[in-house]
């Protein structure tokens, strides 16, 4: 990527230079375009649920940045050996999420590929001005986190068969779940800075936040909620690659206490699907974003805080 030109544009309010969840350009003093796109590979059994997680993890970039998703694009690969059926249940899933969420899919593109991936790229809209960023975290700020993690270390359990039926389902029904409340609460309360936690899991998201911000910040071990079963599966090597180089990425900015184990570091790395929201939010305004979550009925726990960055940012682990 260093070799590329990259062009600027006035109007680009926000690129990727930041690593933030979507781009979001103006059009005018009023509308703003939001762009994202993302896709990936099976990770349940079921098509219909995997098109439904798809689409719900596309949209969380959106949400994240405080816009409102409106069309999608389909993006799909699929090997001439899958069942008929399957493609269809795969899109039917992703098109009732969609329209879930009030956004409409209108096109797509396939190619056929040895392995099935779906996903979808979204166009929303946001009102110049508006738009929260991953680079505004003030020291001060609390941490709160809008979903449990662990959806990697059960899912890699899911694909080998060393998770429970109802793991599983819980795992499912939190991939699910839209980050749309969660994003209305923080444009009702006011925040300064969001990301969602995908792939790179909570800690690779938070240093992100926190390089973009200039700040650091503390997070407990023990105040981040952790999907049912999560434990017991990274003790029996349930540990996706891309979890093991999420932490070799953390390595010289995350900063372990003693008492933090292992396993526990893959943990907090986990590479998440469709999981919450982290929202950077200022002490003042903890306890309206709590009661705005609440009203919605989504669990937002704080996890952590954010500090003054004295020698580059970093995250410091307690239990």
């Amino acid at each position: 990527m260093s070799g590329l030109k990259i062009r600027s544009d006035p109007n680009l309010i926000v690129g990727f230079d930041t690593g933030d969840d979507a781009a979001v350009y103006r059009l005018d003093d009023r509308t703003a375009l939001v762009f994202t796109v993302d896709f990936f590979a099976p990770i349940v059994d079921d098509p219909y649920e995997y098109g439904a997680i798809a689409v719900a993890n596309a949209l969380s970039d959106v949400y994240a940045v405080g816009g409102k998703p409106l069309w999608g694009l389909n993006i799909a690969a699929f090997p001439r050996s899958l069942p008929h059926g399957v493609p269809a249940d795969i899109l039917r899933g992703g098109a009732d999420k969609a329209a879930e969420a009030g956004v409409l899919i209108v096109g797509g593109h396939t190619v056929e590929d040895a392995e099935p991936k779906y996903g979808l790229a979204v166009v929303g809209l946001i009102e110049p001005g508006k738009e929260i960023r991953n680079s505004n975290s003030q020291p001060g700020d609390a941490l709160i986190l809008t979903k449990p993690i662990g959806t990697g270390v059960i899912s890699t359990a899911g694909k080998s068969g060393g998770a429970s039926e109802k793991v599983l389902a819980t795992a499912v029904h939190s991939m699910l779940r839209l980050n749309d409340d969660a994003a209305e609460a923080m444009k009702e309360t006011g925040v300064n800075a969001a990301t969602d936690i995908s792939g790179f899991g909570l800690i690779g998201h938070l240093l992100e936040m926190m390089c973009a911000s200039g700040v650091s910040a503390e997070i407990s071990r023990s105040k981040v909620p952790i999907l049912p079963g999560v434990i017991e599966l990274l003790a029996q090597g349930m540990v996706s690659g891309g979890t093991r180089r999420n932490l070799e990425a953390s390595e010289g900015e995350a900063h372990w206490s003693a008492d933090i184990s292992d396993l526990d570091k893959l943990l907090l790395c986990d590479a998440q699907t469709s999981g919450g929201l982290l929202i950077s939010v200022s002490a003042g305004n903890v306890d309206s974003l709590m009661s705005a979550l609440s009203s919605r009925n989504v669990p937002g726990t704080i996890i952590g805080s954010v500090s003054e960055s004295s020698d580059g940012a970093s995250i410091e682990v307690t239990v």
